[in-house]
């Protein structure tokens, strides 16, 4: 009689294994379903609305252009708004309509780019660079700050301060805030500047003249 209750119980425990092994291991229809499911933008390719419900957007390094608003575009009806929580800038056809939107890098929690309304007050394509933030470099010519303060950071003797480079800066404040070429990670970065991507941002400069309105929310 033991034998047989050892036997019964043994069978019990492989029968249990066995269909707890499934549950786990063999997916249900519904959990197949969604293992399979490849994601579909509903708007048709080449629309605005395609590329923001792309599943990279905002995150993407691509660009958006509507060639047809963006020959439109004149002194009257171009403004350009910067969105900091997408990291995103659009170059806007009568405050309304997306003739561009393109990615930029903003000011990082410690110098955090500024809200509010602003205007384009002066642009320089090329040659400008910041009085403030910039390379050290030693008497050989060796950097030894990177990312220096002028303020702060000591210059050895000998040594340099070269501001960072600004190409087609567009200002917007004369306290130093202002649109510029410079490295874009899809974060914010900056010393609360607008870096805009280096595939953009001629054709923004292009595009903008002084007293162009300038919203950054």
């Amino acid at each position: 009689m033991p034998f047989s209750i050892h036997l019964i119980v043994a069978a019990l425990l492989a029968i249990c294994f066995a269909s707890c092994t499934n549950t786990v291991s063999t997916p249900n229809s519904r959990q197949k379903d969604k293992l399979n499911a490849v994601f579909v933008n509903p708007y048709s390719e080449g629309t605005y609305d395609h590329f923001v419900s792309s599943k990279n957007y905002p995150d993407t390094y691509s660009i958006f252009i509507d060639p047809h608003l963006l020959e439109q575009l004149d002194k009257s009806n171009t403004s350009i708004e910067i969105d900091l929580q997408r990291q995103r800038g659009y170059l806007l056809y009568n405050n309304e309509y997306v003739a561009m939107d393109y990615p930029v890098s903003t000011g990082q929690s410690a110098f955090p780019t500024p809200r509010g309304e602003y205007r384009i007050l002066k642009k320089i394509r090329t040659n400008k660079r910041s009085n403030l933030y910039g390379k050290i470099y030693d008497a050989d010519g060796n950097v030894t700050n990177s990312d220096a303060n002028i303020n702060q950071d000591p210059i050895p003797a000998g040594g340099k301060f070269v501001g960072a480079s600004m190409k087609y800066w567009m200002r917007i404040s004369w306290e130093g805030l202002g649109m510029h070429q410079g490295k874009v990670p899809r974060y914010p970065v900056s010393h609360g500047c607008i870096r805009t991507y280096y595939k953009a941002v001629p054709l923004v400069y292009d595009k903008v003249s002084v007293g162009t309105p300038v919203v950054i929310r």
